[in-house]
């Protein structure tokens, strides 16, 4: 049994199947579910090097739902095939970027990337970023993968999809629910598999590639749709960045640890995206079965691992997206005192995102570049806001205000809000909605994720003084 109010696992004469690690005692334990959930990690239980960083953030990208991003800039965004390399190129550069530099807070303050937005958002006015995260991480990201990963189960061994949705689900939920350091585990043992095999399909299909057969014609629009789709998968471990350097010891180089996890997500990204825009030159059809589509292009042997590695990335990138979201979903202030509140919050996002992905199965493609766009049209204004308010109370102690409900920076939402609906309303440009401007110039593509940034930057440095001082 669970003691509801101490949290502690009731006494009994046989010891749990499952330990549940105490505070403290948790340390490097990867068998163990980890304790509590977006307290600061206690001292006793920092360990780890910078270094796991790169395979922690190179693992969840080695998956199909990376390639598709390359392949969506040449088959349907209209680019030859160096325009998309440039693009996926800016796209992910960017995303690489700010993910370092949040990335680097985690081990001076020991708690996750949505409790560190209070800073800039308060107490309360924080809601909406960890809202809006703990839907799309928890939910939306882990039906996009638990859909790449039950396509490439079932091209390789012929079940049924829904069985083979089951199966990834499973498995997702399995390394999340334990939490923090089998996340790290799976990332690192999973890596050499999925590097090597992604590598090497990787040089087969740029040498089967055409690259002057992309005929073109998706011009500016084209390039500015691939760049904010490519940013929006690379921004989006954004929300996360803390997560995973918050248990490393405070007194390791924070410069490092943003340097490997901005490494990490860039070059994982970058490979695969261009090896997916190479696939479709080389004569992959992506109107039916995604991943067969790829892989198509692949001798058999290389076809049928790359396959069970597209199944393996999708649980690597999904343990992620669940811990994550079980993160943000209880910084929404939700009280529940038992200790495997995030194991069970986890649980619950993948029954939800279970249902979600199985919906998605007809029609996963559109589905896709639909929800990589929205990922960019929110995290671009709340990265704005929280860079800037970064920047401008550099080297000041405001760690009291994390836990503090009294925080009060409404600032914060109102900058993310306007940002997000002005830019939305006037420049998306999508199938589920296109802006007036896109629909009078059509040719300007989609820069929502830009604008949304600079009027949330700006409208943050006008409304500084709603923030309260630190002191």
């Amino acid at each position: 049994m669970i003691g509801v109010d101490s949290g502690r696992m009731a006494t009994t004469d046989h010891p749990p199947a499952v330990e549940l690690a105490e505070p403290g005692e948790y340390g490097d334990k990867v068998v163990a579910i980890e304790p509590g959930g977006i307290e600061p990690v206690p001292d006793a239980d920092k360990h780890g090097r910078p270094i796991q960083l790169l395979w922690t953030w190179a693992s969840p990208n080695l998956e199909f739902a990376t390639v598709f991003v390359g392949a969506l800039a040449v088959f349907a965004f209209g680019l030859t095939f160096w325009q998309a390399v440039l693009a996926v190129l800016t796209g992910n550069l960017l995303g690489a970027i700010t993910h370092a530099v949040l990335s680097a807070r985690g081990p001076r303050y020991g708690v996750p990337q949505m409790v560190l937005s209070r800073l800039s958002f308060g107490y309360w006015g924080n809601l909406l970023p960890a809202g809006l995260n703990s839907l799309m991480a928890g939910v939306g990201w882990f039906a996009v993968n638990s859909v790449s990963g039950a396509f490439a189960l079932n091209s390789l061994t012929g079940l049924p999809t829904l069985l083979c949705l089951v199966i990834v689900v499973v498995a997702q939920l399995t390394v999340a629910f334990f939490g923090h350091n089998l996340v790290h585990a799976f990332e690192r043992y999973a890596l050499p598999l999925l590097a090597v095999v992604f590598l090497v399909g990787t040089v087969v299909v740029l040498a089967r590639s055409s690259p002057s057969t992309a005929a073109g014609g998706g011009g500016l629009g084209g390039f500015l749709l691939t760049a904010s789709a490519a940013f929006g998968y690379t921004a989006g471990w954004n929300p996360y960045a803390a997560d995973y350097t918050r248990y490393l010891p405070a007194g390791v180089s924070h410069r490092a640890a943003g340097v490997y996890a901005g490494l990490g997500v860039f070059v994982s990204c970058t490979v695969l995206m261009i090896a997916g825009a190479a696939s479709v030159t080389a004569g992959a059809d992506y109107t039916g079965n995604p991943t067969t589509a790829y892989t198509g292009e692949l001798p058999a042997v290389l076809s049928h691992l790359t396959l069970l590695c597209v199944a393996v990335g999708a649980v690597a990138a999904n343990a992620i997206n669940v811990y994550s979201g079980a993160l943000s979903f209880l910084c929404l202030n939700v009280r529940l005192s038992l200790a495997w509140r995030r194991a069970i919050v986890a649980l619950l996002f993948g029954a939800v995102g279970f249902v979600l992905a199985w919906t998605a199965l007809p029609d996963a493609g559109h589905d896709y570049e639909s929800f990589l766009l929205v990922i960019a049209y929110w995290v671009a204004p709340w990265l704005a806001v929280v860079l800037l308010d970064q920047w401008l109370y550099r080297g000041r102690d405001d760690s009291p205000l994390l836990t503090s409900p009294a925080h009060h920076n409404w600032a914060g939402p109102i900058a993310m809000l306007v940002g997000l609906v002005a830019s939305v309303a006037l420049f998306s440009n999508q199938q589920l909605y296109t802006g007036p401007v896109p629909e009078a110039v059509p040719s300007l593509g989609d820069i929502t994720p830009a604008i949304g940034f600079a009027v949330a930057g700006l409208l943050y440095l006008v409304l500084r003084p709603l923030r309260p001082p630190v002191t």
